[in-house]
């Protein structure tokens, strides 16, 4: 059998609009799900964040890169790479999972910087923000 943190890393590198319903039953019915552009309670609500990622981008994919687990929390870091036209995407990030009794995930909060990864991409508003960044930046 395997455990908790293994059985959700294989869910979400093998991840296809196929596969949302058996990641989302890994999700407690009230599971929260939070992240830069999203802060949803409800498993439902949590599978169509995943339903609509796929219409946002093309060929998604996530590598994970690390795990580390400790009781009830699970803390992976990914890189997701992803296609936006035919241009392609890549976002480094973590994710903190909080695990109920039942070993179901009550809490999945992703950490990863919307400004780098994706505004500073977007020629106008990216320029403005390396802009910002580096006056910001300790020299």
């Amino acid at each position: 059998m395997q455990s908790p943190a293994a059985t959700i890393q294989a869910a979400f590198e093998s991840l296809s609009p196929a596969s949302v319903p058996a990641l989302s039953i890994l999700y407690a019915e009230d599971a929260r799900f939070t992240d830069p552009f999203n802060d949803v309670q409800g498993r439902a609500r949590i599978a169509a964040i995943f339903n609509h990622m796929f219409t946002q981008v093309a060929e998604p994919q996530f590598t994970v890169t690390r795990v580390i687990a400790s009781g009830s929390d699970i803390f992976m870091r990914w890189d997701f790479h992803f296609l936006m036209g035919q241009k392609p995407g890549h976002i480094h990030g973590s994710t903190h999972f909080e695990l109920n009794s039942a070993g179901l995930i009550t809490l999945h909060r992703d950490y990863w910087d919307a400004a780098q990864e994706l505004y500073e991409k977007i020629p106008a508003l990216g320029s403005l923000l390396r802009f910002i960044r580096r006056k910001l930046a300790v020299h």
